[in-house]
């Protein structure tokens, strides 16, 4: 299956809380993987960021869309 999106992750379904209208689904992460992020070299510099440095990622987004293949 071929998707627009780079950060791809791969996960297994832990948990499912079923709801009449939505469901939260929680997944453990199985494999690590790289990740891209786009933001201003005014930030670049305020972090000081470093080829090296350890960061975390603060996933900020809309949807987490799981995909089966």
């Amino acid at each position: 299956m071929k998707y627009g999106a780079q950060n791809d992750i791969v996960a297994k379904v832990k948990t499912i809380k079923t709801g009449d209208i939505m469901s939260q689904v929680k997944f453990e992460v199985v494999t690590a993987k790289e990740m891209s992020s786009v933001l201003t070299t005014d930030s670049v510099k305020a972090l000081d960021l470093k080829p090296g440095d350890t960061v975390h990622l603060i996933i900020k987004g809309v949807h987490v869309l799981p995909v089966k293949e």
